[in-house]
């Protein structure tokens, strides 16, 4: 083998080699770093921390965190620190930089890091540092959040390098604001803080209020700009406050649209006063709860698709019973108001105690679909998908409701009978079949609406009774016999709710929608969108 050959065949296994060697030098460093965390007290620890953190090292931040949690410990014999995990009375022993099994130890051979909230708060900061560089953005953002919340002006470096690769503007904004409270934390002069404060204030939000209130007492030109600031973040948030308010409303509107939209039907096109109609409600939610059940024991990988598959099965089950009322005992009652409403009173109580005997009288969980969980933020307005949801389900079962009566065979049918029954029937109409599937669409609808509180309210045997005052509020003010007029008055009863409690008090603000409504009707007894023709005369 010539020289030159032998050299090209070193130079090969050097440079295959090299990594390894790379690797075990830096995992060596690392080691040592590590333990230095128990080779002293606390002082030395927060410099040790302070060492890790320098290495940029991606292990690091589960090693503080580990350490954190304490659950880093020291092996007496040879002074190593391993993460640590019981194992009966025992630690089972893991290095913390290879990640190498390093046997088992009794509880005496072994001595706990002991961690005080001075190095936690190091903990805390280092770890966030670390993470500034993070490729997902959600990281990132977490660590900017977690530096601010901190002010530990040891981070400033890490967060200057981090601002100078970001690229998203939102992120970049909330390291810029995670310096400037590390600034304002920090011996910094004073012009230095007041472009702190002005940065922190467009931020704006509650952690920047609070942040910033704490500097407000202090005296001079940075406890003048921190007041400034306070007073200008509060306008804001009083303004954001608003807007949470009318999400809000506007979600217990749709909540109210849905309880009432049946109603709608049974007593703003029918005349019947149904006092059951909550136990429709309730009979919804219960067969959701049923078929969720069902799934989680049979058919598991359904549980997403179990809201959809209970639609169907909720409005069957409520239209069923409603048409099953509406044959056995309404039929009988036309134009007698008061024994209609004693009579489904009755009905209801019946109702709620068969669901006790079947189902038992405790609250049933109903689960979350995966895509109704969480919430997600809108400026500083808290948005859960599970509203979202509920207010566009609302809104589809009104323009569906809608097109069944202005675009169907049946709608015509039932316009056609409750505005001159007489001359329907003489046109060849079944009116005892229109009255019954009038009922039962009702009570369907009501079904619906137990599949969409059930995500939002207890599922219990008075689930209904909840919802039967406001939905007679919601028709009768909106106008009778209007699905329009329930729209608009399910929408503006919960608007006018939310935005009356802070001021008023959950309690005292019903009372006074109460009254107001009241007085409504004294003006305009027959709503905001009075029925006129015919339909009105009869």
């Amino acid at each position: 083998m010539s020289f030159l050959r032998f050299l090209a065949i070193l130079s090969v296994l050097v440079v295959g080699l090299q990594p390894a060697f790379a690797g075990r030098i830096a995992d060596a460093a690392l080691s040592s770093r590590v333990a230095a965390l128990g080779s002293g007290g606390f002082d030395a620890a927060e410099k040790a921390i302070a060492d890790l953190a320098a290495t940029g090292d991606e292990r690091v931040p589960a090693i503080l965190d580990r350490l954190g949690e304490g659950e880093l410990m020291v092996r007496k014999a040879d002074g190593a620190v391993f993460f640590a995990d019981k194992a009966g009375k025992d630690f089972r022993l893991t290095d913390p930089v290879t990640g190498a099994h390093a046997g088992v130890a009794r509880k005496a051979s072994v001595e706990k890091i002991k961690v005080n909230n001075r190095l936690r708060r190091a903990i805390s900061s280092a770890v966030g540092a670390l993470t500034l560089m993070s490729p997902d953005p959600a990281t990132r953002r977490a660590a900017a959040e977690a530096v601010m919340k901190s002010a530990d002006a040891s981070a400033i470096p890490a967060l200057d390098r981090a601002i100078a690769e970001e690229t998203m503007a939102d992120i970049r904004a909330t390291m810029l604001a995670a310096k400037a409270t590390a600034l304002l934390a920090s011996d910094a002069s004073e012009a230095e803080k007041l472009d702190s404060i002005v940065a922190i204030a467009d931020l704006g939000g509650r952690d920047a209020l609070g942040f910033l209130s704490g500097y407000a007492s202090a005296e001079g030109a940075v406890g003048e700009a921190a007041r400034k600031a306070v007073a200008a973040i509060e306008s804001r948030l009083m303004l954001w406050d608003v807007g949470q308010n009318l999400w809000y409303g506007l979600s217990l509107g749709s909540v109210l649209l849905l309880a009432a939209i049946g109603l709608a039907i049974t007593f703003g096109v029918m005349g019947v006063i149904n006092m059951a109609h909550g136990e429709m409600v309730m009979l919804g939610a219960y067969a959701t709860f049923t078929v969720q059940e069902a799934i989680r024991t049979y058919w598991p990988g359904l549980f997403d698709y179990s809201l959809l598959i209970a639609l169907p099965a909720a409005f069957l089950t409520a239209a069923l019973a409603g048409i099953l009322i509406e044959r056995s005992i309404i039929r009988w009652l036309y134009g007698r108001p008061l024994e209609t409403l004693l009579a489904t009173w009755g009905v209801s109580l019946i109702l709620q105690q068969a669901v006790r005997s079947l189902y038992g009288a405790n609250n049933r969980e109903v689960g979350n679909p995966s895509w109704m969980s969480g919430s997600f933020a809108l400026g500083d307005i808290q948005i859960t998908w599970t509203r979202l949801w509920i207010i566009l389900f609302a809104l589809a079962v009104f323009l569906a409701l809608l097109a069944v009566l202005k675009r169907t065979r049946l709608g015509l049918e039932m316009r056609a009978v409750t505005q001159n029954r007489q001359m329907a029937a003489a046109v060849g109409i079944h009116t005892p079949l229109v009255d019954a599937l009038t009922f039962g669409l009702g009570s369907g609808i009501a079904g619906l609406a137990g599949v969409a509180l059930s995500q939002i309210d207890n599922v219990s045997p008075n689930l209904g009774r909840g919802y039967i005052i406001d939905s007679f509020m919601v028709v009768v003010f909106g106008g009778v016999g209007n699905l329009w007029g329930t729209l608009v008055g399910a929408l503006t009863l919960g608007v006018a709710n939310k935005l009356l409690e802070p001021y008023a008090g959950a309690v005292l603000g019903k009372i006074i929608l109460l009254l107001a409504i009241i007085l409504f009707i004294q003006k305009r007894p027959r709503g905001l969108f009075a029925l006129k023709g015919r339909a009105v005369e009869a």
